[in-house]
């Protein structure tokens, strides 16, 4: 169905439509964040998509700013979650309060009842907490008391995590990181870019008394949504993207011994599944309402750096993922 949907093809006037949107929420975006291009084009993949992000830098990279951004940018309801050690599962999904007025309880929703969720280094977090997640990223639903609670449409988890912080954290599991659409890691601004920052803090652009009005409304966000669905992908560029999830399942066959051993577990179907997904929204962002193979190799690094594990030899060598990543993107032939 999917692909039958996608065969309808987009008309002009919704291409301008969606143009004018993402160029809109991306105007509002770099009001507030300098630089940062990659960032930004991740998280509005993230947000057409519905799909969740996880982004690693060092402190001060604009995380925090570049999700609140985002949110003002779509008028979306946002919660900030700062994860700790003794943050529980019912401090995220929510709880029941017993009214003694009524002598009945009631239920108190979390901030993950949110459109736009920021999960601040999250790896802090204890398992028992992050598990509570999964089904919130997965379901999209809550479970408190045994009723089940829906979260708002649309919904955008945004995590956090901090690769210098090692004592007090917790390294996700596997099956959480799959869930993240996209895994981004930021780089430091450039001078020019560091100055500019300064000089938006001395003329109050990030005074919240002054901000802006929405460059577009939730309800648009849907339509962004609803049309990256219909953008086509040719059935060569699906085999593509599973032949490159394929190889890093089976590395020994396609990469070269020394690359090959050191892959311990490839991507999982959830990385076709995002390929799919993600290249789709990249490709409405680049005015095309079909995909082309340079969409599916400019999102690779984001969506297999999480999901292809590497062994500990691999950190004796200095081998890092994104190596690996470029041997995959060489072993498969591109159509």
């Amino acid at each position: 169905m999917l692909q039958n949907t996608a065969m309808a093809g987009i008309e002009a006037p919704e291409m301008a439509r969606a143009q004018q949107l993402a160029g809109s929420i991306s105007r509002s975006f770099d009001a507030k964040v300098v630089g940062q291009e990659r960032l930004r084009e991740t998280l509005l993949i993230g947000l057409m998509t519905g799909g969740h992000v996880l982004l690693e830098s060092f402190p001060g990279l604009a995380k925090t700013t570049a999700a609140q951004a985002l949110a003002d940018a779509v008028s979306a309801d946002f919660r900030r979650i700062q994860c700790t050690p003794d943050l529980l599962p019912s401090d995220i999904a929510g709880t029941q309060i017993f009214d003694a007025a009524k002598g009945t309880f009631i239920t108190q929703l979390g901030p993950v009842h949110a459109n736009i969720v920021l999960l601040d280094e999250i790896n802090r977090s204890s398992a028992k907490t992050q598990s509570a997640m999964l089904e919130a990223m997965q379901e999209r639903q809550t479970s408190i008391g045994g009723q089940s609670y829906p979260l708002p449409q649309p919904f955008l988890v945004l995590a956090t995590q901090n690769p210098i912080e090692q004592e007090g954290t917790y390294r996700l599991p596997e099956a959480q990181m799959d869930r993240f659409m996209l895994k981004d890691v930021l780089d430091y601004p450039s001078p020019a870019e560091e100055a500019e920052i300064i000089r938006r803090i001395d003329a109050g652009v990030f005074d919240p008394a002054g901000k802006p009005p929405a460059a577009a409304s939730l309800d648009s966000v849907v339509q962004l949504q609803t049309l990256v669905g219909r953008v086509y992908i040719d059935p060569a560029i699906v085999r593509y993207i599973v032949g490159l999830a394929y190889v890093t399942r089976n590395a020994s066959q396609y990469l070269e011994p020394r690359l090959a051993r050191l892959v311990e577990f490839g991507a999982s179907p959830r990385a076709s599944i995002a390929f799919s997904q993600a290249a789709r929204a990249l490709a409405l962002l680049k005015g095309r309402d079909h995909v082309i193979p340079e969409d599916v190799k400019q999102l690779a690094h984001r969506i297999l750096r999480h999901r292809i594990v590497l062994g500990f030899d691999a950190v004796v060598e200095a081998v890092s993922v994104e190596t690996v990543i470029d041997a995959v993107l060489a072993a498969v032939q591109t159509p």
